[in-house]
């Protein structure tokens, strides 16, 4: 079955995080970025793709070659991914020292199709990347490039504490930044729409008129008993794909 992104992408986040979690694949704690990793525009929509990973480094001069040559090799590379890119970097620096990205950079990932941008460093050109519209996650800013380079492409990465690698499928939005099982990412979109259902049994109840307490727990045994429930579905198909 084929993954569509654009239906993954209707749902915050913390949605896709609920919904990954009935199908037991792994522990609760475990898939998503740490705090450290917080999105430059909360106001955009969520973004979703598969991940393109790559390593910088901007404390010291490039040794040999062109700072930018890897950008060439990393765009070229979108290619391989089934799907729409989101670039994914880890910052060799610990801390950071410079910017990870600007303008120019998110200008050519968006050029090539690129969905967004997730850095474990810092960001610039704030202002500009905004107005391109293009998602983007870091650990905070920083006003210079420094001797910003690429050191190499499509390899594991650690990015807020959770290990990346080429062709993982991120999703994220205000609320952080979460892989999906790709095993299980077509159905995760259909059941996101039914955990959003289940929701709703409460919080239309909430917004109805004045609740009260017994109504209340109708209203949450009712949104339980349907998580339940799909929960049960997710979990027999997922074992059945195993």
């Amino acid at each position: 079955m084929a993954i569509d992104l654009e239906l993954l992408a209707r749902y915050d986040t913390p949605t896709i995080c609920n919904t990954v979690e009935l199908f037991e694949v792994r522990p609760r704690n475990e898939g998503y970025m740490d705090g450290r990793i917080r999105a430059c525009f909360p106001e955009m929509p969520p973004a979703v793709g598969y991940a393109s990973t790559a390593t910088i480094r901007c404390a010291f001069p490039r040794l040999k070659g062109d700072v930018y040559a890897s950008l060439d090799e990393q765009t070229a590379r979108f290619g391989e991914l089934p799907g729409t890119p989101i670039v994914v970097f880890q910052d060799l620096d610990d801390p950071a020292v410079a910017a990870t990205f600007g303008e120019v950079m998110c200008s050519a990932y968006r050029a090539f199709g690129a969905a967004g941008i997730v850095t474990s460093g810092a960001a610039r050109d704030l202002d500009q990347v905004r107005r391109l519209g293009f998602p983007a996650f870091s650990d905070g800013t920083i006003c210079s490039h420094g001797y910003s380079h690429i050191v190499d492409v499509h390899r594991a990465v650690r990015v807020g504490g959770l290990t990346i690698r080429p062709g993982d499928l991120i999703h994220g939005d205000a609320n952080g930044v979460t892989t999906i099982p790709i095993e299980i990412a077509p159905d995760v979109a259909q059941a996101a729409a039914e955990y959003a259902a289940a929701e709703s049994i409460v919080l239309d109840y909430l917004r109805s008129g004045k609740p009260e307490t017994a109504g209340f727990r109708e209203a949450r045994r009712a949104m339980l008993a349907e998580i339940a429930a799909l929960a049960a579905r997710a979990g027999a198909g997922s074992k059945r794909g195993r």
